[in-house]
């Protein structure tokens, strides 16, 4: 069923955007590209069948790893969204191969223990070959993107993060490590932060709405959808692939 034709259910965000605002906030990726294209089909029918004064696509990281083919999924990131700003934010996994390129071994360990194997293939990379040569199989566009991308984007008193925020701190003294990788603390935490935050990184089999955040990451990469808030106007509906 295409997205002009879903009925969309809504209920109440953790936050609200700036008034006329509309995001469409999508989780972990993690290689599943042919579904990155369907969402964004979606995407694109919601946005024309219900116009809105202005519009942006954000991603949450962990766009590589693990699932069918992350050299596609990055592909399809820098694809040009006709009509849609587009936001892509790290994620720990994106961390995890730019940390292994810079040589860092405990980091390599984990990114080959958490799915960075189908990662190197989707470049042609054998498994087997030393970091430091990875690069010159990577294109050159990948790596500036992977490069350049942000840890947090917020929009009125929404955040968009990967991971989650350390309760408690302020924004601006949050340690990076936490914005990529926290869980427990952060997921079981519910207080008002003074924003609604909206992360990915710990999966669930649906999304996980509370007053004070809103996980998507659905496991997409094992057989869970790949889903997208719509938020506006302090409410929020879904879209699946």
């Amino acid at each position: 069923m295409s997205a002009a034709t879903t009925t969309l259910h809504w209920q109440q965000a953790p936050g609200r955007l700036p008034p006329g605002l509309r995001a469409y906030a999508i989780g972990d990726v993690h290689g599943c590209a042919t579904r990155l294209r369907t969402l964004h089909a979606m995407i694109s029918e919601d946005a024309t069948a219900r116009p809105t004064p202005d519009a942006v696509v954000i991603h949450l990281g962990d766009y590589i790893d693990k699932g069918e083919d992350p050299a596609a999924a990055i592909d399809v990131l820098l694809t040009p969204r006709h009509g849609l700003k587009q936001i892509a934010l790290r994620g720990n996994h994106e961390q995890l191969l730019l940390d292994s390129i810079a040589g860092e071994g405990a980091a390599l360990m984990d990114f080959l223990a958490w799915g960075g194997r189908t990662t190197l293939r989707s470049y042609a990379i054998p498994d087997d070959a030393a970091p430091d040569t990875w690069p010159a199989r990577i294109p050159a566009a990948h790596l500036t993107f992977l490069r350049a991308l942000p840890l947090t984007h917020r929009l009125g008193d929404t955040l968009f993060v990967h991971a989650g925020i350390r309760p408690g701190v302020p924004l601006e003294r949050q340690d990076p490590d936490d914005l990529l990788g926290i869980r427990g603390t952060f997921l079981h935490d519910e207080r008002d932060h003074g924003f609604g935050v909206i992360h990915g990184h710990t999966a669930f089999p649906e999304p996980q709405l509370r007053p004070n955040r809103l996980g998507l990451d659905t496991a997409a990469w094992s057989g869970g959808p790949l889903t997208c808030a719509v938020l506006e106007d302090g409410r929020v509906s879904f879209l699946t692939a």
